[in-house]
Parts: structure tokens; C-alpha cells; sequence
């Protein structure tokens, strides 16, 4: 009998790390994925920083693991106990978990049909979506929070997040799309088939010594990328590149020469304006607090039944059954009911 009991109470408790945002464990639990989740797209950043990535191979590989393992026991239990599963797996943030942990189970088959491609190597772009996903458990962790008595630090940690899921993207994918194409692999891989294409077709004597080296070139506009040019080695390069380009008109150091570089160059510096726009509105309210010590409130009028009812539940105000019945009331009956108060 008490083992049964037990057993619910362990249910319970799993049960509520997942769907009661509430709870004093849910919060420890996301707080746990959100470091994961910082730690994973540092840990990715740093695999492509050569000498770091080949002396502390086993580290990153160890982080990769670890990380993994949170973020397969987080998905799981995020189908078991959603609503409607099949809505969930197919749901955009659904796709997120899953194919953020994807590339490493495939590593982990070692499948012979991938080796020798580029699969996996794609699939790796992918595990910046984990960064979304800390985005969006920041926010709803704010909004289930009901409101802010410090709107203006809540504000700034949504802003910081934006940031960071900004650079870490546009960085990845500048990395990927443009610096891959002369990568020590890809060079080396280049040059070997130049060098098999010279020794079938030899050059013509009086050839310059520039036409027996392997030269990338951009894969859509045919255009090549001579070596002084060449300044998306690694991520934590692109990340000097995209933080100058969010923040500035840039420096001017770096820039892409590729088309798909220039198009997610676009991106980030729309992406740019939308953070100063931000930024500048958190400025200001910090200011008029500062200066003439007026008072941010949140808008109570913009508030939403399920926040106020979340709220009254939490302060033990109502049950959650009765809560559930005022959900499904229209206006007029609450109005109605109130009057009899």
C-alpha cells in the first residue's frame, strides 16, 4: 500500500517538472537546461577554434554527452505528459527537441551510409536551435511568473537572451555557410583533387605558380575567395564579426563574400535594428526611474484571464477546479457573479 502510494508521489513529482510552472522543482529543472543549453553552444563555438578543438577533443565530447542526455530526458518527458503528443512532436518546438539531439544519436549508430558525407556534418548546424529553446523557457518562465515587480530587470534578461540566441546563430550559420568553404578539410580535400586533375592533365609550362593551388569558390556565383579574405575560421570569429555587425555600421575587418553569407549578413543587421530598438526602449524607462523616479508598471488592463487566474491559484486565492470553471465562464457571467460579491 505505501509503495503504491510512493510510486504516485514519484509520478506526481515527474509530472510536475513538466507541467506545473509553478513548482519549485519545474523551475530547478529549466534552470538546469538553460545552463546546459549556454554550455552546449559554447561547446560548439569552441569544437570549431583550432588548437582548442583537437587538445580538448574529450572535453567537448564529454559535454556533448552530458548535455545530451538533459536534453533527451527534458524532450521525453515533454511528449509524455503534453496534451495531445502527436500535436506536440510535430509542433515547431517539438522539431526543435528532437532534431537538436538528433545529430549526436546518429554519430552514436555510426550508420556506414552517412560516413564520407556531409550529413552529419549539416545536421551539426542544427544544435543551434537549442538556443531558441532557452529563449523560450525564459519567456515563459516570466509570463507564468505573472507580474514583474522589476519589469525593467526582466526586460534586460529577455533582451540578453535575444542577443545571445542572435550572435549564436547568424555566427553558427556564417560558419557553416561561408567559412566551411575553405576549412582545413575543405582545402585539403580541394587541393587533393587538383593536384589528381594536374597530374592527368599536366599545366601548360609557362602556367603561374597560383594555378597548381587549390583556390574555394563560392558554390552559387562561381566567384573565388583569394586567401586574404578568408575570415570565418571558426565561430568564435563569426561571433566578433555579427556582434560588430548588430551593434555598429562594422568595422569593416570582416565581411562575406559568399551569397549565402551576405543574405544571413542581411538578416543579422535587420535582426540588429530590432534589438537597438529594444534596447533603447529599456534605456529609456531605466532613465525616467532613474531620474524623475517614476514608477514602470505593467499594463494590468493587457492582462490575460489565464495570467490572472494562474496568479489567484498561486496566492491559493481560488482551486485550480474552480479556476477551471471560471475559465470556461463568458465576461458577462463573471461580471454577473462578481455583483453578488
Amino acid at each position: 500500500m505505501n509503495s503504491a502510494v510512493s510510486n504516485n508521489e514519484n509520478a506526481g513529482l515527474v509530472e510536475q517538472i513538466f507541467t506545473d510552472p509553478h513548482s519549485f522543482i519545474f523551475n530547478v529543472w529549466v534552470n538546469i537546461i538553460n545552463f546546459w543549453i549556454f554550455v552546449s553552444c559554447l561547446s560548439l563555438a569552441g569544437e570549431t577554434l583550432e588548437p582548442y578543438a583537437t587538445v580538448h577533443a574529450d572535453v567537448f565530447h564529454w559535454i556533448e554527452i552530458i548535455a545530451v542526455t538533459f536534453f533527451t530526458f527534458d524532450y521525453l518527458g515533454n511528449l509524455y505528459f503534453a496534451k495531445d503528443r502527436v500535436k506536440y512532436f510535430f509542433s515547431f518546438w517539438g522539431l526543435v527537441d528532437l532534431i537538436s539531439i538528433l545529430p549526436t544519436f546518429l554519430q552514436f549508430l555510426n550508420l556506414s551510409s552517412l560516413q564520407g558525407t556531409k550529413v552529419l556534418r549539416v545536421l551539426r548546424v542544427v544544435r543551434v536551435l537549442r538556443v531558441l529553446k532557452m529563449a523560450r523557457i525564459a519567456v515563459q518562465k516570466i509570463m507564468s511568473a505573472g507580474a514583474s515587480k522589476n519589469p525593467i530587470l526582466t526586460n534586460l534578461k529577455i533582451y540578453f537572451i535575444a542577443l545571445f540566441s542572435v550572435v549564436m546563430i547568424s555566427s553558427t550559420l556564417m560558419f557553416y555557410v561561408e567559412g566551411n568553404l575553405y576549412s582545413a578539410e575543405a582545402l585539403s580535400a580541394g587541393q587533393a583533387a587538383l593536384d589528381a586533375e594536374i597530374k592527368a592533365n599536366p599545366l601548360p609550362e609557362n602556367s603561374p605558380p597560383e594555378a597548381s593551388k587549390f583556390m574555394p569558390t563560392d558554390p552559387i556565383s562561381g566567384n573565388p575567395i583569394p586567401e586574404d579574405k578568408r575570415f570565418y575560421t571558426s565561430i568564435p570569429a563569426a561571433m566578433w564579426w555579427c556582434m560588430v555587425t548588430l551593434t555598429t555600421t562594422g568595422y569593416g575587418d570582416m565581411f562575406p563574400l559568399t551569397a549565402g553569407g551576405r543574405i544571413i549578413a542581411c538578416f543579422t543587421m535587420l535582426f540588429g535594428l530590432v534589438l537597438f530598438g529594444i534596447l533603447l526602449n529599456i534605456v529609456g524607462k531605466t532613465i525616467m526611474v532613474m531620474l524623475f523616479g517614476e514608477h514602470v508598471m505593467e499594463d494590468e488592463p493587457s492582462a490575460k484571464r489565464d495570467t490572472i487566474l494562474n496568479l489567484m491559484v498561486k496566492r491559493n486565492w481560488i482551486s485550480k477546479e474552480r479556476s477551471a470553471q471560471v475559465e470556461n465562464m463568458s465576461e458577462d457571467e463573471i461580471k454577473d457573479r462578481l455583483k453578488h460579491l
